[in-house]
């Protein structure tokens, strides 16, 4: 676990980040300074990272790409200062004709906090000025992206280490829509947002309830292009207004009773759900949602088609997706 301390806007040229992770300070350290592992923590939500090429000395160079969810790419440049492994990095961003046009100097220290199993990590960025850090923090989300970049780092180090079965795997699909935060999440909880667009392309709901309490239940029935109507519900489990979303998705019929998949009889009875959002720090704004689906109480075979179908998976939500930003678009033009 991790206990987020501080994220503030410190003077008129900083930006300080500072988180304690339940890790020791080693492996924090490593965190931060080899590849593999920055590619699956840096950056804010919905982002992925690309190293071109990295070498870890005083004066040395890493070159990466960050690539948003929204498919754009942000060219980086971080250039080493001072290595102290494994209590301080001082580096330069940017500082390249052909990077992101931002400059400033982070000097990030890894202290032992109350036990070696516990590292208080704190960033400092410095800008040349004022409106250098004002810029950053209007244009890339500065403030925000660092915060879920820790938080990203706090999930990472906190994963259980076993390796999933090829069944266990989670399905992802991340989305940035071009709406406020608050819009976006109303869209997920309130019935009459659901109606107007949840569901593959071609169908729609024509009948639905909703108590958005844990233990509530959204029971919906849709209806396809051959008119058939196919009831289901969400159970929810964890209800974090604007943050995350989660429930158990199940076939049911009208009396919200669980039923199979109508045409894949070893379908998982019961998956779960979950749904992250956060207000998307990268050019343009706008919300990221995160959504990741995995079978529970499922037989093997049942888990083994769940993890065969992902692509067909990501088809039907990526129209899902495109129906919500039609339906966004013109609540966000008002």
């Amino acid at each position: 676990m991790a206990t987020a301390i501080d994220s503030a806007i410190a003077s008129e040229r900083e930006i300080v980040l500072t988180r304690v992770f339940d890790a020791p300070r080693e492996l924090v350290w490593q965190a931060f300074t080899e590849p593999s592992r920055l590619a699956q923590w840096w950056g804010p939500r919905g982002f992925t990272t690309r190293t071109h090429r990295m070498e870890l000395k005083a004066g040395g160079q890493w070159r990466f790409v960050m690539i948003g969810p929204d498919g754009r790419e942000y060219e980086n440049l971080i250039t080493y200062i001072e290595i102290d492994r494994p209590v301080r990095l001082h580096y330069r961003h940017g500082g390249d004709k052909e990077v992101e046009p931002v400059n400033f100097e982070v000097v990030v220290t890894f202290d032992n906090d109350g036990g070696p199993a516990r590292t208080r990590v704190t960033m400092r960025s410095l800008f040349p000025s004022r409106n250098a850090r004002d810029y950053v923090v209007r244009e890339y989300g500065a403030v925000e992206g660092g915060r879920q970049t820790l938080a990203r780092l706090a999930e990472l180090l906190t994963a259980s280490t076993a390796e999933p079965g090829a069944g266990d795997r989670p399905f992802t699909i991340t989305r940035v829509f071009r709406a406020p935060l608050a819009l976006v999440w109303d869209a997920w909880t309130q019935r009459d947002h659901l109606m107007r667009w949840m569901g593959p392309k071609g169908t729609s709901i024509v009948q639905a309830s909703l108590e958005l309490v844990p233990g509530g239940t959204f029971l919906y029935a849709m209806q396809g292009p051959d008119g058939r109507l196919l009831w289901g519900k969400w159970v929810f489990r964890e209800i974090v207004p604007r943050q995350r979303l989660s429930c158990v998705v199940s076939f049911s019929d009208e009396h919200a009773r669980i039923t199979r998949h109508p045409m894949a009889a070893e379908w998982p009875l019961e998956t779960l759900s979950t749904l992250t959002f956060a207000e998307h720090a990268g050019i343009g704004g706008g919300t990221t949602v995160l959504l990741s689906w995995i079978p529970i109480n499922a037989t093997e075979a049942e888990r083994s088609l769940f993890a065969a179908s992902h692509a067909s998976m990501r088809q039907g939500w990526t129209g899902t997706m495109e129906q919500l930003e039609a339906h966004l678009a013109p609540l966000v033009a008002r």
